[in-house]
């Protein structure tokens, strides 16, 4: 690793290939700090050695931590595009541009698979022949289509068990929001073709979905099928409401995506509105993260449709944004390549999309105003709370800094601890630490929560010597350990046996009680106070962060033992494997070219590891991830 070498640096410069591909900059301990694509991997590298005066701030700042980097060269600029978009979505760098809350957003899932075919939630997107909408940012639109859609159509909602097991029609049958196919009440070409109006629907092709309910109305009528034909003129009649109540948006183009954004600091509030059809059938809002003062419109532009159309599952004909984005030739090859057709990247100047661009751009800044708002508020509130434990907990002023400790493990195995930070009242994840218990063998949670306090305050002590140690630096005003009057025992003489002293408290879940150190009588706090709620959600934040690394750490110990089965991949293979992965579904969802990049892997022994790992997390049972709609 060059670390700090200029002469090491010097030496692996020369060594890049003058090929495109991506580069991640990583610090000592080998935590990605930026991800970034280049039609010349030398040049773009070399001009991150250049004389620092020269660099942009934020870059600057980036640098100063950067200890080595690596490669992954691709064959062509729209490649290293798409893994680009990849690897911040999965390693989410502080020195990105990337979507902030980056989350699993929810998909309608049309499981065309099925004889008779549901709508349903799904959180992931899997190759099952179902057909996939969204993502969804807002889960009460996504459930507002849903409801419509039902209100509109007979679709099924049983599961498929139920289903199978029907002997009867069930209550939706009865007020008329199924057909009940489930015993037979209507056949599979009948159903299969409302199913296919609820697919147009979907996508925004609702003069197709009249025409083809008006013709079987027509139809049903002449055939003399009367309660037939007047339950589709039903149908017709809420179809057309629903449409009539759609802006109309026929002059500025019958399918395209209207994206905008204002910004605020480091973020970008960004709208995009779906028009298909004509008809402006959607709105979604995103907030990027991760902007400077040099940032410019054309950077964000590129950001975020990169990670936008990474995970969309249709492309329109025509994107309009306000500003020609950083790379467009690039970004249209991708576009088109992922669409399957020409996709026109426009910057409208006049006329109806001018218009219609200008609605979306209004949205956007109404977004960032009501966020101001809503910042404001919760500022006043927190205050509230941090007064009102101040008060409760008889310290001597609020507490600007509370840390939260909790341990995890099963059956005291891959026993670990987290340390979570609020500072005035907000989580600040960048001093979110998390421990491996060492020193305690089975289930003891008293020895390992003493262990942990004394780790913490001996890194505080050592801050000052060692730079990788310096966010233990800062001494909290408030430590929450999250248990009752044991752990806090345990904690609280650890503390003292380390010369510490700073107040401590615990917080027991089964009654929402807080416990003082030596103190028989609970600390309670109306359940519904400001105070109470914060030191709740400080506590369950802790809870969630332990539980998440102790599940990681299960899955790199299966990982572990699955890589000992796999042809072909050695101790060191392993270890490099081990060492970027924190389990099985991060080693399946990383591209073939990522993994024969990493150190002493080849494009063969890759390809044996995906297969392998396909196949076992593949087999009889593994359905996609997915809930009622």
């Amino acid at each position: 690793m060059p670390g700090h070498d200029r002469e090491a640096w010097r030496e692996k410069l020369a060594g890049v290939p003058e090929r495109p591909g991506v580069y991640l900059m990583e610090d000592a301990g080998g935590t990605i700090l930026y991800v970034g694509k280049a039609v010349n991997l030398r040049n773009r590298l070399r001009s991150y050695f250049q004389d620092r005066s020269r660099l942009a701030p934020k870059v600057a700042a980036m640098m100063r931590h950067v200890a080595d980097f690596e490669l992954i060269t691709t064959d062509t600029e729209v490649e290293a595009l798409i893994l680009e978009a990849t690897l911040i979505k999965r390693h989410r760098p502080h020195y990105n541009i990337r979507l902030k809350d980056d989350k699993a957003y929810p998909y309608l899932r049309l499981t065309w698979e099925e004889d008779f075919p549901r709508l349903v939630v799904a959180r992931r997107v899997e190759d099952t022949g179902s057909r996939y909408f969204g993502p969804y940012t807002r889960a009460q639109s996504m459930h507002e289509t849903v409801r419509l859609l039902r209100s509109i159509f007979p679709i099924r909602n049983c599961t498929n068990r139920r289903f199978q097991e029907a002997r009867r029609p069930c209550l939706e049958y009865h007020i008329r929001r199924c057909q009940a196919p489930c015993v037979g009440l209507v056949d599979r070409d009948s159903y299969r073709a409302m199913m296919k109006d609820v697919e147009l629907f979907l996508d925004g092709k609702a003069d197709q979905v009249e025409k083809d309910l008006l013709a079987a109305m027509t139809q049903a009528a002449e055939r003399m099928e009367f309660e037939r034909a007047a339950r589709l003129r039903d149908q017709l009649k809420a179809v057309r409401e629903v449409t009539a109540q759609q802006k109309v948006a026929a002059d500025a183009g019958r399918e395209l995506d209207a994206i905008a954004w204002v910004t605020a600091g480091e973020e970008a509030f960004v709208q995009v509105f779906t028009v298909r059809g004509g008809r402006l059938i959607g709105r979604q809002a995103f907030t990027l993260t991760g902007l400077d003062a040099a940032t410019t419109g054309a950077e964000i532009g590129r950001a975020f449709l990169t990670q936008y159309y990474d995970r969309a599952r249709e492309i329109p004909a025509e994107v309009l944004v306000p500003v020609e984005p950083a790379e467009a030739e690039s970004l249209r090859a991708w576009l088109a390549e992922r669409r399957g057709g020409r996709v026109a990247l426009k910057v409208p100047r006049r006329g109806e999309k001018a218009k219609l661009l200008a609605m979306v751009e209004e949205n956007a800044r109404l977004a960032r105003d009501e966020e101001a708002r809503r910042l404001a508020l919760g500022d006043r509130e927190r205050e509230e709370a941090l007064t009102g434990i101040q008060q409760a907990l008889g310290l001597a002023a609020p507490p600007r800094r509370m840390e939260c400790y909790d341990i995890s493990h099963t059956q005291g195995q891959e026993t670990v601890a987290s340390m979570v930070v609020f500072t005035d009242g907000r989580p600040d994840k960048s001093q979110y630490r998390r421990f491996r218990v060492r020193g305690v063998s089975g289930p003891d949670d008293f020895a390992s929560m003493a262990e942990v306090i004394r780790r913490r305050f001996e890194h505080a002590r050592l801050a000052g010597e060692r730079p990788e140690l310096a966010r233990f630096a800062r001494r909290p005003d408030l430590i929450l350990i999250d248990g009752g009057k044991g752990q806090l025992s345990a904690a609280w003489e650890a503390m003292h046996a380390a010369g510490e002293e700073t107040a401590m408290f615990g917080l027991a879940k089964e009654h929402e009680w807080l416990f003082a150190p030596g103190e028989p009588d609970p600390i309670i706090l109306d359940r519904h106070s400001p105070a109470l709620r914060l030191l709740m959600h400080l506590r369950d934040e802790a809870h969630r962060f332990a539980i998440t690394y102790h599940r990681q750490l299960r899955g790199r110990r299966s990982l572990r033992s699955l890589l000992d089965e796999v042809p072909d991949i050695g101790p060191k293979r392993k270890r490099e494997l081990l060492t970027r992965y924190r389990n099985l579904e991060a080693v399946r969802a990383a591209p073939l070219e990522e993994l024969a990049a990493l150190p002493g892997m080849t494009r063969r022994a890759a390809e044996r590891v995906k297969d392998y790992l396909a196949g076992v997390l593949e087999g009889p049972g593994r359905g996609p991830e997915e809930g009622p709609a």
